[in-house]
């Protein structure tokens, strides 16, 4: 991948993970930005075989992000945010970034399992009253994990591995 390129997508993969954090929203334009990155670079790759596959592998990817959206496992945001990382890496490296975003999802959801833990254990322990954060989580009865961080993070480490 060319370097104006890349920075381009390393520049967006960031506003989505800063995006997810503070928001647990993926816009829409960001995840079509990475897509049409992922066109471009298909473009001046000049093999149209390989362009097929990709697309294809993308399709697939999305229908699946799609059937997890629809039964609540996954956003939206991330369904689309993943098939427009799949146009990026491309087929070839389909598996190795599947991989590496499942292993930096499973460790951010144990942080954010040791992060609700250990609250409960302060909380509890120090007799305070619990924050307007603690008691909103509580309230909507299970924390939530910001999945469009570990797409991020497995999006940049793919396309800095590919340089």
């Amino acid at each position: 991948m060319q370097t104006p390129m890349l920075v381009i997508a390393i520049g967006l993969l960031f506003l989505v993970a800063h995006g997810d954090v503070y928001r647990r929203r993926i816009p829409n334009t960001l995840s079509l930005g990475l897509a049409a990155l992922g066109a471009s670079r298909l473009a001046l790759a000049g093999d149209p075989t390989d362009a097929v596959r990709t697309l294809a592998a993308a399709a697939l990817v999305f229908a699946a992000g799609f059937l997890l959206f629809w039964r609540g496992v996954f956003g939206g945001g991330d369904a689309k945010l993943v098939s427009g990382m799949v146009l990026l890496v491309g087929h070839r490296q389909l598996l190795d970034f599947l991989v590496l975003m499942s292993l930096c999802g499973g460790i951010l959801a144990l942080s954010i399992i040791a992060r609700d833990a250990f609250r409960g254990l302060s909380s509890a322990r120090c007799n305070r009253q619990p924050t307007a954060a603690a008691e909103a989580s509580k309230s909507l009865g299970k924390s939530t994990v910001p999945y469009g961080v570990a797409i991020a993070t497995a999006g940049v480490i793919m396309l800095m591995l590919a340089v």
